[in-house]
C-alpha cells in the first residue's frame, strides 16, 4: 500500500514539474520526439522553438494540463511519432532540393538556414552552383542520347526524301537536315552517313529555288567545322559542288561556300587540287570586289592557300586580274584580318615574275607602304618583305618619297627581320635611281645605313644589301659627294673596311669593295682608307681571288664562292686599288707591295673588264719613274700594244697612255715607233686622243654601275628560289645570284 502511495506521488510531482516549468509534455511520459522548426532561428539566445507533442512559445503563458495516475495525456500534443517523423525527413529532404533544384519549393517556403556566421557560405549553398552544373550536364547527356536517337532514325528517311522529285519535298528535308546539324549529336550522326552527305550535295547542286541551296549549302557548312565532315563533303565530290555556289546571288550561299572551302583547304588533303582542277580560282578572284571586309578575309586567305607553291595558281590569279583587286583592298580597307590575309597573297605573288610587274603597276608598293606605321606588327612584317620581293621591279617606279623615308625610320629597329627587309628594299630602290638616291641621302639614310652595319655583325642578310645601299648612294646622282663624305663623318669608314676580312663572306666583301671604291672618288677620303688599311686588306683580297682562278684557268668552269665569281673579286680589288692610286701616297704603297708584276699578267686575262682596270691602274702607277720601270721590265709592252687595237674605247686609251709613259726614257728610234703604232691603230679618227694620252688624263671607270645585288636571302627563308633580280643595263657583268624567298607558314591560321 505504501508504495502504491509512493507511486501516485512520483506522478503527482512529476504532473506539478510539467505544469510549473513547462506546462507541456516533457516528453518523459509520452515519448514524443523532438525536432528544429524550419523557420527556427539557429541563435540560441532564447527565441529557439521547437516542435514536440505540444508546440510552445518561449515567451508564452504555460497552458494546462490534467494528468492522470496511470498515464495523464496533455491537451497540448498535437501530432503521434510517426507523423513527426514523416515531418523531420521531409525537411531535410527540403533543404537538398532548395540546394539542387530550387524551383520546385512550394512558393512561400524556404530551405532552413544554417549558417552560423551569416557572412560564410554554408555547405549547402558552396554545393548549390556545383549541384546546378551536374543538373545540366545530367539534363544534357540525356539530351544528347535523344538527338542522337533521332538522328539515327531519321537519317535514312531524310536521304529518300532529299531525293524526291517534289521541290517541295526536298526543299522541307532540306530544311529538317539543317536544323539537325545546329546540335552536336545529330550532327555526328549525319557525318557517319555518305548517303545522306551526298544527297544534300546533289541537291545543293541541283536545287531549283534559292532556299534550298541555302539550306543544303548550311548543311554542308555546319559539317565542315568536323574532320568526319570534311571527308563525308570531300568524299561525295561536294568540292565542285560548292565552287559552283561561288557564282550565287545569295549572299548567305556564297558565305556558305567560301567558308566550307576554306575549311577543307586548310585541313582536307587533297582539298586544294580538288579546287584548282573545278575552277575554283577563276570564280574566287572575282570575289575580290565585294565589299564585306570578314567574307574578303576568308577569301583571301583561301587564294593564299592556292597559289602558295604553286605557279599555275600564280599566273590563273594574274590572268583574272587578281593584283589589281588585291591592291584596291589594301588601299581602301583597314580590317586588320583582311589587310593581314590580302598581304599574305601579295607577298606570294611577289615572287612570281609574272606578277611581280602587275602588282608594281596596280601601285602595289604605295599601297603596302601605307601599312608599315600601323599598330599590326604581323601585317608590317608581311608589308616589309612583300616590298623586298617587289622592290627590284619598282627601281623606276614614282611617289616612293614617304616610303623611302619610313624605310630610312625603320633602320633603326633592332628586329633583324625589319632590318633585312629596309636595308633590301632601299638597296633596290636606290640601283639606278638618282632621285631616289638623292631623297634617301636627304632623309639622313646614310648615317642610319652605318648604324645598321654597325649592329649586324655577322648577319650577313643585313650587312649586305646595307652596303650595297651604301654603295648606291655614294655614286652617280647630285648628292653623292655629300654622301661620300657623310660616311667618313659619321666614322663608318673603319667600320666598312673592317668587312674584308676574315672571315669572307663573298656578297659581302664583293659589295664592300664597290663601296670603297666610291668612297676613293672624295679626296678627303683616300687618307682614312689608307690609315683603316684597306690598301694591304685589297692586295690580299686579289690576290686569293687571282690565285683561286688560276687553279680552274684549265677549265671552262668559272669559279665561285658563295655564289660570286672570283673574277668578280679581282675586278673589284684591282678598280679599287686603281681609284686609291690616284693619291700619291697610296700610290707609292701599291707599288711597295710587289704588284705590278700581277697587274701586267691581267693585262691577258680573258675578262674584259679585267684587263681595262688593270691598264687604268697601271696608267695610274706609271706616273712615278719607277714604277713605269718596272712596268717596263714585267714586259707590259706587248700586251699593251696588243690592246691599243681592242674595240673598247677605255682599255685602248689606258693602254697608249701607259705606252706614252714607259717610252719617254726610251731611245727616239722606240719613241717614234710608238708613235707610229698609236696613230694607226688608235688615234687616226680622233685627234683629240693623243693629246688626253699625253697629259695622262685619267679615264673615270663606267664598271661600277649600281646593281641589283640579290645574292643575300632573306632572313629564314632559303628554301624557294625567287627569280633573279633584274641587271642593270648597263653593268658589265650579265651573272647575278638567285634570291631564295617563298614564305612557308605552318597552317592552319586562324582568320
Amino acid at each position: 500500500m505504501s508504495m502504491q502511495m509512493n507511486e501516485a506521488d512520483s506522478v503527482m510531482k512529476v504532473a506539478e514539474w510539467q505544469q510549473t516549468y513547462y506546462a507541456s509534455d516533457s516528453g518523459i511520459q509520452s515519448g514524443a520526439t523532438t525536432v528544429q522548426d524550419d523557420e527556427s532561428s539557429t541563435d540560441y539566445s532564447g527565441c529557439k522553438k521547437y516542435i514536440g507533442s505540444i508546440t510552445t512559445s518561449t515567451n508564452a503563458t504555460p497552458t494546462s494540463a490534467t494528468a492522470g495516475v496511470g498515464g495523464s495525456t496533455a491537451t497540448g500534443v498535437l501530432e503521434s511519432p510517426t507523423d513527426l517523423e514523416a515531418q523531420y525527413s521531409l525537411t531535410r529532404a527540403q533543404r537538398v532540393r532548395a540546394a539542387m533544384f530550387p524551383e520546385t519549393l512550394v512558393e512561400g517556403e524556404a530551405a532552413m538556414p544554417v549558417q552560423s556566421d551569416p557572412t560564410q557560405q554554408s555547405n549547402v549553398q558552396r554545393l548549390a552552383e556545383p549541384s546546378q552544373l551536374l543538373k545540366t550536364a545530367i539534363v544534357h547527356l540525356i539530351n544528347y542520347q535523344d538527338d542522337a536517337e533521332l538522328a539515327t532514325r531519321a537519317v535514312p528517311e531524310l536521304t529518300k526524301l532529299l531525293a524526291d522529285d517534289d521541290p517541295v519535298v526536298v526543299n522541307k528535308a532540306a530544311v529538317i537536315v539543317n536544323q539537325l546539324t545546329r546540335k552536336e549529336a545529330s550532327r555526328r550522326v549525319l557525318v557517319q552517313s555518305p548517303a545522306l552527305v551526298g544527297a544534300v550535295v546533289r541537291t545543293m547542286t541541283i536545287a531549283v529555288d534559292l532556299e534550298t541551296a541555302r539550306c543544303a549549302a548550311s548543311v554542308l557548312h555546319s559539317l565542315s567545322h568536323q574532320s568526319e565532315g570534311l571527308m563525308a563533303i570531300f568524299k561525295s565530290g561536294g568540292i565542285p559542288a560548292l565552287v559552283r555556289m561561288l557564282s550565287s546571288p545569295v549572299e548567305s550561299v556564297l558565305f556558305y561556300a567560301i567558308t566550307t572551302l576554306h575549311n577543307l583547304l586548310l585541313h582536307q588533303e587533297g582539298a586544294k587540287m580538288a579546287v584548282r582542277l573545278a575552277d575554283g580560282l577563276q570564280r574566287m578572284v572575282p570575289l575580290l570586289k565585294k565589299s564585306n571586309p570578314k567574307f574578303l578575309a576568308i577569301t583571301t586567305d583561301c587564294l593564299q592557300l592556292l597559289s602558295y607553291g604553286n605557279q599555275e595558281s600564280k599566273l590563273i590569279i594574274l590572268a583574272n586580274g587578281g593584283p589589281e583587286g588585291l591592291v584596291f583592298i589594301m588601299r581602301n580597307y583597314n580590317y586588320e584580318k583582311l589587310l593581314w590575309t590580302t598581304s599574305r597573297v601579295l607577298k606570294v605573288l611577289s615572287v612570281c615574275p609574272s606578277n611581280k610587274p602587275a602588282i608594281v603597276e596596280a601601285g602595289g608598293m604605295q599601297a603596302l607602304g601605307q601599312h608599315l606605321t600601323g599598330s599590326s606588327q604581323r601585317l608590317i612584317q608581311n608589308c616589309l618583305w612583300t616590298l623586298r620581293n617587289l622592290s627590284d621591279a619598282a627601281t623606276k617606279q614614282e611617289g616612293l618619297d614617304g616610303l623611302l623615308q619610313i624605310l630610312v625610320t625603320q633602320l633603326g629597329s633592332d628586329d633583324v627581320n625589319m632590318l633585312t627587309c629596309a636595308t633590301g628594299i632601299l638597296s633596290n630602290l636606290t640601283c639606278n635611281n638618282s632621285r631616289n638616291k638623292t631623297l634617301v641621302t636627304q632623309y639622313g639614310g646614310v648615317e642610319a645605313l652605318i648604324h645598321a652595319v654597325l649592329r649586324a655583325g655577322e648577319k650577313e642578310d643585313v650587312a649586305e644589301p646595307a652596303v650595297c645601299a651604301l654603295r648606291h648612294l655614294t655614286s652617280r646622282h647630285q648628292d653623292a659627294e655629300l654622301a661620300q663624305n657623310a660616311v667618313r663623318l659619321h666614322y663608318g669608314i673603319p667600320a666598312v673596311v673592317k668587312l674584308l676580312g676574315q672571315p669572307h663572306y663573298w656578297p659581302v666583301v664583293k659589295a664592300t669593295i664597290g663601296l670603297i671604291r666610291n668612297l676613293a672618288l672624295c679626296p678627303a677620303n683616300q687618307t682614312p682608307l689608307r690609315e683603316a688599311s684597306a690598301i694591304p686588306r685589297l692586295v690580299k683580297l686579289l690576290l686569293k681571288a687571282h690565285q683561286d682562278t688560276q687553279r680552274h684557268a684549265s677549265s671552262a668552269q668559272q669559279t665561285y664562292q658563295d655564289g660570286v665569281r672570283m673574277e668578280e673579286i679581282v675586278e673589284g680589288c684591282t678598280g679599287a686599288l686603281h681609284i686609291l692610286a690616284r693619291d700619291p701616297i697610296n700610290r707609292g704603297e701599291i707599288a711597295s707591295m710587289q704588284t705590278i708584276p700581277l697587274f701586267v699578267q691581267l693585262l691577258y686575262s680573258y675578262v674584259e673588264n679585267v684587263k681595262r682596270v688593270s691598264a687604268g691602274l697601271l696608267c695610274e702607277l706609271a706616273l712615278d719613274k719607277q714604277s713605269a720601270e718596272l712596268i717596263d721590265a714585267e714586259g707590259a709592252s706587248a700586251p699593251l700594244m696588243e690592246l691599243l687595237h681592242s674595240n673598247n674605247e677605255g682599255i685602248a686609251t689606258y693602254a697608249a697612255a701607259v705606252l706614252f709613259r714607259i717610252s719617254e726614257d726610251k731611245s727616239s728610234d722606240y719613241r717614234k715607233r710608238v708613235s707610229v703604232e698609236l696613230t694607226h691603230s688608235l688615234f687616226k679618227h680622233d685627234p683629240a686622243a693623243w693629246e688626253m694620252a699625253h697629259t695622262a688624263v685619267p679615264l673615270e671607270p663606267t664598271y661600277l654601275a649600281d646593281d641589283l645585288n640579290s645574292s643575300y636571302h632573306p632572313y629564314g627563308y632559303a628554301d624557294l628560289p625567287l627569280d633573279t633580280l633584274p641587271l642593270d643595263p648597263d653593268l658589265h657583268d650579265p651573272y647575278m645570284s638567285d634570291m631564295t624567298y617563298d614564305p612557308r607558314q605552318a597552317y592552319p591560321e586562324p582568320l
